[in-house]
């Protein structure tokens, strides 16, 4: 910063330091001091001045210097807040407070963004070595003659993984892609059962779906809910009955499978959470329950998973009586 900034910056105090010391040397003049002697006090309070304006500068100056040196030298700009010193002037203190509290939130927020893309990667990284196992089978199907069914099944295994990266890769803007309308939760269950018909034969899997009703929901998303869970079944419990119960705007998808451990129950949402289960049969991204959960606070569905060990397993999901609105249409409502 150069010393006329400097002087631009104080501008104000500059004036009042000015007009201040006329005033004096009139008052000095008026009270018999003679015209000599008022032109040295002036003179030397003006010197003081100056004086203490080039100190103040220089201050100034080194400080700023120094604030660019740790500045330079971190790898990390955003971090220059919390290397800052408290200033002893109560103005800029309130300053620096309000910059540190800023820092800190920009800190938390690419802390943040950092562990959503670890995750993202990892996700993709374990998503890779999934679908390693189908494309590999298919393979091995070929080789040994083609069948069919058994061709169908593993394709329909990389079809349900690419959907379910795809869908991850989009909840950040699952709002904008989210079309909200009246929809046939009967239909929506034919469909998700009709698109896993392959994984369902050859897990031994019967479905079998009582009632109907119309909610308010996305349709395309709740038949990937469902589908999530069809897949679940299959892969964690084959050989058992899945029943799906349709009254209003509650729905309840319920197996008679291995169920979930009670100490597992409340993570089994978590991102990347596998269990037991996901570890015995072999490689698993722990993603399928985590999209579910997350579509459904998107859709404002009330989801809640019970469970007993051996016994069942059952996701009840309420849906909103009305039509559900997102805060940007709740705002252009406005």
């Amino acid at each position: 910063m150069s010393f006329r900034e400097y002087l631009g910056a104080k501008f104000v105090l500059l004036c009042l330091t000015g007009i201040g010391g006329l005033y004096l040397a009139m008052v000095f003049y008026f009270c018999g001091l003679s015209v000599s002697l008022v032109g040295i006090l002036l003179g030397s309070g003006l010197l003081l001045a100056a004086v203490c304006f080039v100190m103040g500068w220089r201050r100034a100056d080194l400080r700023l210097r120094r604030l660019r040196r740790r500045l330079d030298a971190l790898p990390e700009k955003y971090l220059i807040g919390e290397t800052m010193e408290l200033p002893a002037d109560p103005l800029e203190r309130e300053y620096y407070l309000m910059m540190k509290e800023i820092s800190r939130s920009a800190i938390g927020a690419v802390e943040q963004t950092r562990a959503e893309r670890q995750d993202y990667c990892d996700y993709v990284d374990c998503w890779v070595h999934e679908m390693k196992t189908p494309l590999t089978a298919c393979s091995l199907i070929l080789a040994n003659g083609g069948e069919p069914a058994k061709l169908r099944r593993e394709l329909r295994r990389a079809d349900n993984l690419t959907e379910t990266i795809l869908t991850y890769a989009k909840l950040g803007t699952a709002e904008k892609d989210t079309q909200i309308s009246r929809t046939d939760l009967r239909t929506a269950c034919d469909q998700a059962v009709r698109e896993e018909m392959e994984l369902l034969i050859g897990a031994g899997i019967s479905v079998s779906i009582e009632g109907n009703s119309s909610v308010y929901t996305d349709g395309k998303l709740l038949v990937f809910i469902l589908k999530q869970l069809l897949i679940n079944c299959a892969k964690y419990c084959p050989g058992c009955q899945v029943m799906i119960a349709l009254d209003g705007s509650d729905l309840t998808f319920e197996d008679n499978g291995v169920g979930i451990p009670a100490h597992e129950l409340a993570r089994v949402t978590e991102r990347g959470f596998t269990g037991a289960a996901g570890r015995s049969h072999g490689q698993s991204t722990g993603m399928g329950l985590y999209i579910v959960s997350q579509l459904c606070k998107r859709l404002n569905i009330n989801l809640v998973i019970e469970s007993e060990e051996h016994c069942f397993t059952r996701f009840s999901m309420q849906f909103p009586s009305g039509k559900p609105q997102f805060p940007s249409e709740i705002s252009q409502n406005r």
